[in-house]
């Protein structure tokens, strides 16, 4: 878990959505910028203060919400996620668009919602998490490959679109102990962290500095580039 002993970065003043934020990666990630002092709002659809991110209404309300209670927004952190894993001769349609509709359209639709603020301001944050899995596929997981696979895409155009607006658009590429990996079972996950060159997946809050890296005033010349951190699995 994140404490302030950790927190290198200030992001007094700034304002953050996260989503995701009820657990794992998310949670640490917002608890690391309210640590560093930036006002978060920790969209999940597990958390108190609901939030669909696959329906537009939902996400540009919260947006709305940020704005008018802070007066800005400087950083995205596109993270929420699920699993519907099956091979591909299994995979039902709903399996497909519930996969596609949280990882790429959750992406898609906050970072365009968020936007219309960056532009006022002359500048914005976007971190994106992908995955090694959209790079490289795995059994089980086209729904989540090609999801995170299209994340990679969208990161790269939205840079390039939104770069002279002083907005930098990345993502990184985690490799972190977090549900999805609990359902593993435990001999395929001895399996897969011996793979890894660190011997290990990392905790989840081993990703914050680098999401705070992208998400900081120091990274403006950083844009399109996917970030791994992954103990080197992607090597």
């Amino acid at each position: 878990m994140t404490s302030d002993s950790d927190v290198t970065f200030d992001f007094a003043g700034r304002t953050a959505i996260v989503t995701g934020a009820a657990l794992g990666i998310g949670a640490e990630i917002a608890r690391y910028f309210r640590a560093a002092g930036a006002t978060v709002y920790a969209l999940d659809v597990l958390g108190a203060d609901k939030t669909d991110i696959t329906s537009t209404a939902d996400v540009e309300a919260a947006v709305r919400r940020a704005v008018d209670e802070t007066g800005r927004l400087d950083i995205v952190v596109n993270n929420a996620g699920i699993l519907r894993d099956k091979v591909l001769w299994k995979l039902t349609d709903d399996d497909w668009d519930a996969v596609l509709a949280v990882h790429l359209g959750g992406t898609f639709r906050l970072t365009r919602a968020a936007v219309p603020h960056f532009r006022a301001q002359q500048y914005g944050r976007v971190v994106n998490v992908t995955s090694y899995t959209g790079l490289h596929g795995n059994v089980g997981q086209a729904n989540y490959a090609a999801a995170k696979a299209g994340i990679i895409g969208f990161t790269k155009t939205a840079a390039k679109e939104l770069a002279r607006f002083g907005v930098t658009v990345n993502a990184v590429s985690p490799n972190a102990e977090t549900r999805m990996i609990e359902s593993i079972p435990a001999a395929k996950k001895a399996e897969l962290a011996a793979a890894i060159p660190m011997g290990r997946f990392a905790a989840p809050s081993e990703m914050c500095a680098a999401v705070a890296f992208l998400a900081s005033a120091q990274a403006g010349y950083i844009t399109g580039t996917v970030l791994p951190v992954d103990g080197g699995i992607s090597m």
